[in-house]
């Protein structure tokens, strides 16, 4: 009866993917040549545009083409060059490049494949793969040709993202990783505590906070999750959870003891030259010293990219909307109550519509005055907003969280002044990467006139946000965020982390169909 039962959720786990659409391929490639590299291949056949494609000049790189860089998706680039050396800048077809995933030592590839048109000349490839290999080969075909130096092969193992299997030694993970040296937002969150106590943190903060406030307390001991949940409304604790658990599987944390507060608001309010207590948080602010993470909402979008999440950094660069030129040159805004600022500028919307389309989908905060603000307005999909040059980002009950997005798109982003921020935001340069607007929205219709009289300007000012996105915002640097946030703070303690009273182990998810085989082995000390 156990092994019928097993039989028949293997069955299901295949139909799915049929039904995903997942890349089963075999080793054997027909009617794959690679491209001859001899004198004059790049010459122009009789009748080929001059300006399409060239498999040869094309370019490709990206960290999913590096076996040790182990994501939830992992993602490469392929910009598009004609045979004269030029990039191409507008899209040559979003069905221009094929990629196949396969392990010469399987008979399938247990792996998803969506190849992205970000329609100015180059291509987004993310792959999700749902089982471990010996090696990859990737191929990267321009109607069958091989592009750049394709086929490449991605010596394995090559671990999958449900496989535990940490590097064991962190700088080698974060060197692999690319990650950036620094970030601003954990120098500044982390110049505030020059040592943290882990025992008497266990103490203070549930006595504090844990009555009015719903926290996690969660110990990292020997790689392995420990929490314990403070409060009433925790069912938050399943981000903090996952992300904890997914960096585990790529790379040994040090032990540290720490509190996350799951609700909206930062906690710690007060001054720097008091008993401050270390509170991470997915917001912050400028009247209060919590030590900011990534939001639960980039964070999931990341673990989950190719999975239950549709919106993410990746799916939006191909999802812009029409080019620049043929965007509404209107200021869009969709959304709830959440704020008096978005009242505001829903009646500003009234007021000016021909500069600004905003309205509410769902009354909640201010139901008392949905017949001054309503009606409501059916749900857009976020991908349809790119059909405006105009975006406002205007704060809901804390920092709005939809920027990362935004600025992934390619409209130009108005952003409000707030005392909130999200933990990229120091990052960000106002009239670089977005265009400022006051708190109140006083200036807002100034600005969207500026726009419009300085419409090359603004452009600019959109691919940079862009751009910024891109660099920044990626599923490979979520991560590295993470991990510097934890190192850092690491270091900082002066008592040992414990596994207190009450904590409970945080169980990896089990995948009895694909297990996977760490081969990693543990660095030894030299004598």
């Amino acid at each position: 009866m156990a092994d019928g039962g097993h039989c028949t959720i293997m069955l299901l786990r295949l139909f799915l993917w049929s039904i995903l659409g997942l890349a089963m391929f075999r080793p054997e490639l027909s009617g794959v040549v690679a491209e001859s590299a001899a004198p004059g291949a790049d010459s122009a056949a009789p009748g080929v545009d001059s300006a399409a494609p060239n498999a040869a000049k094309t370019l490709v790189w990206g960290p999913g083409l590096d076996p040790n860089i182990v994501l939830p998706a992992r993602f490469f680039f392929i910009q598009a060059v004609d045979r004269s050396g030029t990039n191409l800048t507008t899209s040559p077809g979003e069905k221009t490049f094929e990629v196949k995933i396969v392990s010469p030592l399987e008979h399938f590839t247990r792996i998803w494949i969506q190849v992205l048109d970000r329609q100015d000349g180059s291509f987004l490839v993310r792959y999700r793969m749902y089982a471990s290999y010996t090696d990859l080969h990737v191929h990267v075909l321009l109607m069958d040709q091989h592009v750049a130096e394709s086929p490449y092969i991605l010596r394995g193992p090559v671990y999958h993202e449900g496989c535990d299997c940490p590097q064991l030694d962190g700088s080698v993970w974060f060197s692999h990783m690319h990650c950036p040296h620094s970030f601003p937002q954990i120098e500044q969150d982390m110049s505030l505590f020059a040592s943290v106590d882990p025992d008497r943190n266990a103490q203070e903060i549930p006595q504090r906070f844990g009555q009015r406030q719903s926290l996690c307390h969660y110990t990292i001991k020997d790689n392995k999750v420990y929490v314990q949940t403070l409060g009433e409304h925790v069912g938050f604790r399943i981000f903090v959870d996952a992300i904890l658990l997914s960096l585990t599987r790529k790379v040994k944390l040090p032990d540290l003891e720490f509190f996350v507060n799951l609700g909206d608001w930062p906690l710690e309010k007060r001054k720097p030259s008091q008993n401050i207590h270390p509170i991470f948080s997915w917001c912050g602010s400028n009247n209060t010293r919590d030590i900011v993470m990534p939001t639960y909402d980039l964070t999931e979008s990341v673990l989950e990219t190719m999975g239950r999440v549709s919106l993410d950094i990746m799916s939006v660069q191909a999802n812009t909307g029409p080019p620049w030129a043929k965007k509404n040159a209107t200021a869009f805004w969709r959304g709830r109550d959440s704020r008096q600022e978005r009242l505001e500028l829903v009646k500003l919307s009234r007021a000016h519509p021909h500069m600004i389309d905003a309205a509410f989908t769902n009354f909640f905060f201010f139901k008392h005055d949905e017949s001054l603000y309503g009606p409501l307005v059916k749900h857009v999909s976020f991908f349809d907003f790119f059909k405006y040059k105009y975006q406002i980002n205007i704060d809901g009950t804390v920092a709005a969280y939809r920027l990362p997005y935004l600025l992934a798109g390619d409209s130009v982003v108005f952003k409000q002044d707030s005392g909130y921020y999200e933990h990229f935001y120091s990052e960000l340069i106002p009239w670089e990467h977005y265009i400022p607007v006051r708190a109140d929205l006083g200036d807002l219709l100034e600005k969207i006139q500026w726009a419009r009289d300085h419409d090359r300007e603004a452009k600019k000012i959109s691919l940079a946000g862009q751009q910024f996105a891109r660099n920044r915002l990626m599923g490979d640097k979520i991560f590295c965020y993470y991990y510097k946030l934890f190192t850092e703070y690491a270091k900082r303690q002066v008592t040992e982390p414990k596994i207190r009273e009450g904590m409970e182990l945080v169980e990896h998810p089990g995948d009895e169909l694909f297990p996977c085989s760490c081969l990693r082995t543990p660095v030894k000390d030299e004598l």
